[in-house]
């Protein structure tokens, strides 16, 4: 797998200002021959610098939201960044970076990519290009349910787009890949693959992953178009073809300096100069230690963390003294940037065969996608399978009293930590699982509640929504101020199109 170096801005650097999605680029009358204007670059340069954009984003600030809203680790006690987060009292101008980056940056570059691409007959760049365009767009999409898409990127042509519904978007980003699928790509890649790029089956894994990135946007229609999903689950299953190896930017091209390492560490480590913003949540530790997982030490470096009660920053300590030992979760400058993993693939498969084909299959599935976590996190096959043969409720397939929320509940689990933490929370705004819990995971006195059972996600404490979970982001500020066919502000614990 090729690999990128990556912080938070494009590979490739044009001397490009940007001011939102509404506004157009600004450009020199002059052009220096020595700065060509953006116009001008290959799909072979304009692909990874879109593609580091995404990754940037999707592995950096919006991993970390992520990883709080999924209950892999929790705010500190002793240190103030997150709280907004953990709190969940995003506002318009929280998080404004994340929407303008993959706007500007990512999509505004996969758009040039396309058509640079199509007008050239160039079809392995533009099924490449197609794909992240609307891998990127989902994300935009589950976040804030509505944003331009049909009118969007039009610079001058329009600079009011307007903001079409994500149900929409989706059968549209799924139309594109179709029609991507369907021309010649099976052509010689000349350079810019920085996902599958030196593999020896190059254009096959985009094939995969094109497949899996529509199987996901179909399962996400499950609750609000149940035909949509089962015909589209169907139709890719009449043929499967799925992927099976990681899809993302590998460790190698991460190196331990600064604007060079993973987006994750340098945001919150390097950036901030601290390593203690994040500990580990009690909501992801119980799971994991309840169920005997050896991946607990690959995600916080022991078998035995000291834990935070998710949302629990206000306690001192003297009420919680263990909170400022809390364990740090484990990241590294050199991690990579997943973009869906091969055990979210087998997960999603399972899901669909559980559903759809009355899990004909789906056991086989569900224990694929433990063992691709298992193996990606360093561990062998073997622990893999004296894992998920245990008699534990939801990890032995066998003793499971609900198939589904075993399978999406070992989803959770395997999208910790560099494998799109973001899209844990999607999958249990969407499906439910794992499950909420009625009660808060510690009593009164900082001691563990037994009535809470490990793993269930908890309310935090310090929550200003009412009890309410978050389901969204409210539209940036940015977007607000520039453009006026931004709809209404609704609350972020209004679900989006496809919520359960």
């Amino acid at each position: 797998m090729k690999k990128l170096n990556i912080i938070h801005k494009t590979l490739f650097v044009f001397v490009i200002s940007y001011f939102g999605l509404g506004c157009n680029k600004i450009t020199n009358i002059n052009v220096s021959p020595n700065n060509p204007p953006l116009t001008s670059a290959t799909p072979q340069i304009l692909l990874p610098s879109a593609v580091a954009s995404t990754a940037s984003r999707v592995g950096g600030e919006l991993a970390i939201l992520g990883g709080i809203w999924s209950q892999y680790w929790a705010q500190s006690n002793t240190s103030n960044q997150y709280k907004n987060m953990d709190s969940y009292n995003l506002i318009r101008t929280d998080l404004n970076g994340n929407y303008t980056e993959l706007f500007a940056g990512a999509l505004e570059d996969y758009s040039l990519v396309n058509t640079q691409a199509k007008a050239a007959g160039q079809w392995q760049y533009y099924l490449m290009s197609t794909v992240m365009e609307a891998y990127t767009y989902e994300v935009l999409v589950d976040l804030y349910d509505q944003v331009p898409y049909s009118q969007a990127l039009q610079n001058n042509a329009n600079i009011q787009p307007k903001f079409d519904d994500g149900y929409t978007i989706y059968k549209a980003l799924i139309a594109q890949i179709d029609a991507a699928l369907a021309q010649n790509y099976n052509l010689a890649v000349t350079g810019g693959d920085i996902i599958f790029g030196g593999s020896t089956t190059e254009m096959a894994d985009w094939v995969q992953f094109a497949n899996t990135l529509e199987l996901k946007m179909y399962l996400r229609m499950i609750n609000a178009h149940p035909t949509d999903a089962q015909t589209g689950v169907q139709k890719l299953f009449t043929s499967p073809n799925f992927l099976s190896k990681d899809a993302g930017i590998a460790s190698t091209y991460f190196t331990n300096a600064a604007s060079k390492d993973n987006p994750l560490y340098d945001y919150n480590t390097r950036t901030l100069n601290t390593a203690t913003n994040l500990r580990a949540s009690y909501t992801f530790t119980s799971f994991l230690t309840g169920s005997n997982d050896p991946r607990t030490t690959v995600y916080f470096g022991t078998a035995t963390p000291v834990f935070m009660h998710q949302g629990d920053y206000t306690a001192t300590q003297i009420q919680a003294p263990s909170y400022n030992t809390a364990t740090l979760p484990v990241e590294k400058p050199t991690d990579p940037v997943i973009f869906l993993s091969a055990a979210e693939s087998y997960f999603l498969q399972a899901e669909a065969l559980q559903r759809y084909y009355a899990g004909a299959g789906a056991q086989t599935a569900y224990e694929s996608g433990i063992t691709a976590s298992f193996v990606a996190e360093g561990l062998t096959s073997a622990q893999a399978t004296t894992y998920y043969s245990q008699a534990l409720t939801n990890v032995s397939w066998a003793s499971s009293t609900d198939k589904l929320q075993a399978i999406l509940t070992q989803k959770w689990v395997s999208l910790a930590f560099g494998c799109h933490e973001l899209e844990a929370f999607f999958s249990q705004e969407c499906t439910g699982y794992p499950l909420t819990s009625a009660v808060y995971s510690r009593k009164s006195d900082f001691t563990v509640n037994p009535a809470y059972v490990p793993g269930q996600w908890v309310y935090s404490p310090n929550g200003v929504t009412g009890g309410l979970f978050p389901k969204r982001l409210v539209f940036p500020d940015v977007e607000r101020q520039r453009n006026n066919n931004t709809p209404a502000e609704v609350p972020l614990t209004t679900k989006v199109w496809w919520g359960k």
